[in-house]
């Protein structure tokens, strides 16, 4: 197991007596403060998870960080409701346990979900594996996400999560708004960039639920058969929308081996292994499972690298400011101009 929770940054401590008297009215159960342990898991640039301990009972508290837009993608509540949602359709997402709304407690939202025991790969995988076990992770990342895009929106009512009509149009727009937003002197500007983004948006065709953060470190693998999944975490920004927009946000994450120093310098799972797929072999493994073709996929993956570089563009913007003090975004403002460079890069051939 190599997720282990660990002490909680002061900046994102929580009132432990609060706490501690609200789980025990709420969850019937007598939970004194000096017998809640709660730690940190250090994995994720966004919301905040914490494991909360007492009586050898393990939950997962996740919240949003303090100070954050919870208009944006820190909305607790909905959070909550889609994996509430979602889990009657889809055996991978975790079992949520309660929701709370009320921001006395720790001073905004939070919701409680079951602690699943697993792996989820970080930089370097905690075992090793052959190459043989590496292709069946990368196709069983696969096959989980087909799982996901293949749920009928219509006949569950899922269709309700999100707007699926003008989809595409919707998520180019945006984010070049919330890049120019976030751009500070020492930014790429990246104007050409988002200009033939926009100038080159496809249709929307099928839309399905897609989860908009679906990576290896999102997934919990089984301990005792590292090739399978058990668990997809994260939920904060799904919604209904382009599967193939879904996917390209994927491989955005995905760094090859054959990549540029500058891209494995910024690697953060293990994708690079050998046996791992590579881009283009999951292109063409998801769409023989479909029984789709794609003209050019490209253009999916150059928006999920530009996407992902703003994000990441946030993050380091929040800190630029003061607003967080996590020594580990001081180089994201790096990270976002890698991103955009590889999304440059791969615009140049399309």
């Amino acid at each position: 197991m190599n997720n282990e929770a660990q002490k909680v940054r002061e900046e994102d401590s929580l009132d432990k007596e609060k706490l501690a008297h609200y789980l025990t009215k709420h969850l019937s159960q007598d939970i004194l403060a000096e017998e809640l342990d709660i730690k940190q898991f250090k994995g994720g640039a966004s919301n905040l998870t914490y494991q909360l301990e007492w009586n050898n009972q393990k939950v997962i508290l996740r919240t949003a960080p303090k100070g954050a837009n919870i208009k944006s993608a820190h909305d607790m509540v909905r959070e909550y409701n889609v994996i509430s949602k979602i889990r009657p359709h889809f055996a991978y997402a975790p079992k949520t346990i309660h929701l709370c709304e009320d921001k006395e407690i720790i001073g905004r939202a939070f919701y409680l979900m079951q602690k699943i025991e697993g792996i989820i790969p970080r930089k370097e995988f905690p075992i090793p594996l052959c190459s043989s076990q590496a292709t069946k992770i990368s196709q069983e990342l696969i096959d989980v996400h087909i799982k996901l895009h293949e749920i009928d929106i219509e006949k569950t009512g899922l269709v309700e999560l999100g707007y699926p009509q003008g989809y595409i149009e919707r998520q180019i727009l945006g984010w070049n708004k919330r890049y120019k937003n976030a751009r500070l002197i020492d930014s790429l500007q990246a104007n050409e960039l988002m200009q033939w983004l926009q100038d080159h948006m496809p249709n929307d065709g099928v839309s399905s639920v897609i989860h908009n953060d679906y990576k290896l470190d999102n997934v919990v693998l089984s301990e005792t058969e590292p090739t399978k999944i058990i668990a997809v975490l994260d939920w904060e920004m799904t919604t209904i929308g382009s599967p193939l927009m879904d996917l390209g946000c994927s491989l955005a994450y995905w760094i090859e081996k054959d990549d540029s120093p500058a891209m494995q310098a910024i690697r953060m799972m293990p994708t690079s292994i050998d046996g791992m797929m590579t881009r283009k072999e999951i292109v063409a493994y998801y769409c023989d499972k479909r029984n789709i073709s794609i003209d050019n996929f490209d253009y999916y993956y150059i928006f999920g690298l530009f996407r992902l570089a703003v994000i990441v563009q946030q993050i380091y913007y929040r800190y630029a400011q003061g607003k967080t003090s996590n020594p580990a975004f001081k180089n994201f403002g790096q990270l976002a101009a890698v991103l955009i460079q590889q999304a440059q890069k791969t615009q140049e051939r399309f």
